[in-house]
C-alpha cells in the first residue's frame, strides 16, 4: 500500500453540505405551506446527514483492524477483511481514499481504497473512530448500530452467495453496496423520532415499508441513502444501486441488492413476497431451481471468500522451495529437483520465513496458501 502526500490534505477537507432532495422535473411548484414543510424536512435531513459523521464502528472490529495494521508484516487481504467487517470503517476508509488526488480516479471497493492508502493512514483512521459495544450502549444511537450492522452483514452474505451462483464479476464492489444499502435508514432514524415504528405501522414486507416511508415522509430510505453516499463523495457506481435497490424494474447491481435484502429478511424469519423475490432473481439470471438452492444453503453457509490482493513477496526460486515443502518433500529431494545444494535450500527457507513472518515451515505453507500464492 503506497501513501501519497495528498492523503493528509484530503483528511483535512471538510465535507460539503448536502443539497435537499430535488423536486422531479415537470412537477408543480409547491405552495407556501408545502415549501415550509419541505424546508422543515430538508433541515431535518441536513442535521441527520451531519450526525452520521459520528456514526460509530463496532469496538471489536476497530480493535481487530488496529491489531492487524500494527504488525510488522501487514497483509492487504487481512486489512480489507477487517475493514469490511464494519460499515463505519468502510465509509471512513472509502471517503478518505476518494479524496486522494493521485490521478487514478475514484475507487468503489475496499480493496482499491486500502491499496491507495498506507497502513499508517488506515491505522490513523481507525484510531479516530468512535465505537459502540453491546455492553456499553451509545447514548445517541442506542441499539441502532447493532441492528444496522447485523442486517448489513446478512445482506452482504446473501449478495455474495448469489453473485457466486451467477458468476458476477464485481463482487468486491457488491460487498460495499450491499453493506451500505440501508444507510438511508440511519438518516431517517435520526431525523424522525417516530421512525421506523410509527412510519412502518401495519407494513409487513420491505416493499410495504418503503411505500409507508414515501407516504408518511415524502422520501424513502433508498433515495436518502443515495443522496448521503453522493454527499460523502463516493462514486456513482455505489450511490446508484443503493438509491434504486427497491425498484422492481432495476437490473444489475441494484437487483442483486434487492434480492439479497429479501433473502436476509427471509433467513431471519421476516415476511417477503415470493413473487417479488422470483421476479428479481430472474432479472439477474437466477431461475427458480437456483434460487431454491441458494435459499436452502444460505442459513448454513459460512465460507468466506479468500482475497488474493497481496503481491507475493517471494522470488520464483523461493516459491518453488515452498511449493515442494507443501508437498511434503525433504531438503535433499528439493535440492535434487531444483539442482541446488541442501545448504542453499536452507538459505531460501530462512529467507521465506523472514518475508512471511513465519516461525516454521508449517506456518509458512499456511500463510502462502491462505493468500493465494500456492
Amino acid at each position: 500500500m503506497q501513501a501519497s502526500a495528498s492523503v493528509k490534505k484530503a483528511a483535512a477537507n471538510k465535507p460539503r453540505r448536502p443539497k435537499d432532495v430535488e423536486r422531479r422535473p415537470g412537477a408543480p411548484a409547491p405552495s407556501t405551506g408545502e415549501r415550509h414543510q419541505n424546508e422543515g424536512h430538508g433541515r431535518r435531513l441536513t442535521l441527520a446527514f451531519e450526525a452520521l459523521e459520528g456514526f460509530p464502528a463496532l469496538a471489536e472490529s476497530r480493535d481487530r483492524l488496529l491489531s492487524i495494521v500494527s504488525k510488522d508484516h501487514v497483509a492487504t487481504a487481512d486489512v480489507v477483511s477487517a475493514v469490511e467487517s464494519d460499515v463505519a470503517l468502510i465509509i471512513a476508509v472509502l471517503r478518505l481514499a476518494n479524496q486522494v488526488q493521485d490521478g487514478r480516479g475514484r475507487v468503489d471497493t475496499v480493496v482499491g481504497a486500502v491499496e491507495r492508502l498506507s497502513a499508517r493512514t488506515v491505522q490513523a483512521v481507525a484510531n479516530r473512530m468512535r465505537t459502540f459495544d453491546f455492553f456499553e450502549r451509545a447514548s445517541v444511537w442506542d441499539a441502532a448500530p447493532e441492528r444496522f450492522r447485523l442486517h448489513a452483514l446478512a445482506t452482504q452474505h446473501a449478495a455474495d452467495r448469489v453473485a457466486a451462483e451467477v458468476g458476477y464479476e464485481h463482487r468486491d464492489r457488491l460487498t460495499v453496496t450491499s453493506l451500505l444499502h440501508d444507510v438511508g435508514k440511519l438518516v431517517l432514524l435520526h431525523a424522525y423520532p417516530g421512525y421506523p415504528s410509527q412510519v412502518h405501522r401495519g407494513a409487513r414486507t420491505p416493499e410495504e415499508r418503503l411505500h409507508q416511508e414515501r407516504r408518511e415522509l415524502g422520501v424513502d430510505h433508498a433515495l436518502v441513502g443515495g443522496v448521503l453516499v453522493r454527499r460523502w463523495g463516493l462514486p456513482t457506481s455505489i450511490a446508484t444501486p443503493i438509491e434504486r435497490h427497491h425498484n422492481p424494474d432495476e437490473e444489475g447491481e441494484a437487483a442483486f441488492i434487492r434480492l439479497a435484502d429479501m433473502l436476509a429478511h427471509y433467513e431471519r424469519g421476516g415476511r417477503v413476497s415470493p413473487a417479488e423475490m422470483l421476479q428479481t432473481a430472474r432479472r439477474i439470471g437466477l431461475g427458480p431451481q437456483e434460487l431454491r438452492r441458494v435459499m436452502y444453503e444460505l442459513p448454513s453457509s459460512t465460507s468466506q471468500r479468500q482475497r488474493h490482493v497481496d503481491p507475493c513477496p517471494l522470488s520464483g526460486r523461493e516459491l518453488g522451495v515452498l511449493q515442494r515443502l507443501a508437498e511434503g518433500k525433504v531438503y535433499k529431494q528439493i535440492a535434487h529437483e531444483l539442482t541446488l545444494s541442501t545448504s542453499t535450500v536452507r538459505t531460501h527457507l530462512h529467507n521465506i520465513y523472514g518475508k512471511l513472518g513465519a516461525v516454521d515451515r508449517a506456518q509458512a505453507v499456511l500463510i502462502a496458501t491462505e493468500r493465494g500464492w500456492l
